[in-house]
């Protein structure tokens, strides 16, 4: 049986996910509720949850103070959150688990899922690292993203990355160091959430970083040459786009 935390402010919060953990089928046991940043501190060190539910807004700060003060952590962290853009691109970035307000019974049976398959703890700590970084670096280059493959996940600093090629429902992404990754997630899966003034979709199979564009030959559509030699065709329809952006 896991034992978990709920941290959050909000009784009627705690109240629906309560409900929802009390009705699924992943045998979790509910030890305590913490509305404040202390108490839950207290709590994680007096009873060793297994997961922490982890709202993102605290009446007394973030859920993010909370993670920054303990030396280590040594659980599952599954957020809740109402909806923020800029948070849900850090959590993908991080490919952290995050839960919408209100809660939904089939995202909660996800995110357990998926923690069921979870590799290790220290691969929860890595993400954690990555969450901090990227809320810390305002420059979008300098981001790093964890990306999943079949294996786990490699953590990847972005302006390492060249380009991003389809295949299917893998993407192929190649590096600066010449290593090619093979990540479990489409095309579009990186396009959404990467920076569009870093990293452009030239065409439905190649994402590419611009940073890395070494020249741009005319044609229908055209084609760029990137730092690696590598020449890919620009979709008609993304020419003009493209363009701009070189020019910016």
């Amino acid at each position: 049986m896991l034992k978990a935390l709920i941290v959050d402010d909000e009784q009627h919060c705690i109240d629906r996910l309560e409900t929802l953990l009390r009705s699924s089928t992943y045998n979790i046991k509910i030890i305590a509720y913490c509305k404040t940043i202390d108490e839950a501190i207290k709590e994680i060190a007096s009873s060793t949850p297994d997961i922490l539910f982890l709202d993102v807004q605290l009446g007394n700060g973030t859920g993010f103070d909370l993670l920054s003060q303990l030396d280590h952590i040594d659980f599952e962290v599954i957020f809740t959150t109402s909806y923020d853009k800029y948070a849900l691109k850090a959590f993908k970035f991080s490919a952290l688990d995050y839960l919408l307000k209100p809660i939904d019974n089939t995202d909660l049976d996800n995110a357990l899922q998926k923690l069921r398959q979870q590799k290790s703890l220290k691969e929860t700590s890595q993400k954690i690292d990555i969450l901090f970084h990227n809320f810390k670096e305002s420059n979008p280059s300098s981001k790093r993203i964890a990306i999943p493959t079949v294996a786990g996940f490699t953590m990847l600093d972005t302006k390492q990355i060249i380009r991003f090629q389809s295949d299917a429902n893998y993407t192929h992404i190649h590096t600066l160091s010449n290593k090619k990754i093979t990540a479990s997630k489409t095309i579009k899966y990186f396009e959404d959430i990467l920076d569009d003034n870093t990293f452009f979709r030239v065409h439905k199979s190649h994402l590419v970083n611009l940073d890395y564009i070494e020249a741009y030959t005319k044609g229908k559509g055209g084609h760029i040459t990137l730092s690696d030699k590598t020449r890919i065709e620009v979709a008609v329809r993304r020419k003009d786009e493209l363009i701009q952006k070189l020019r910016a």
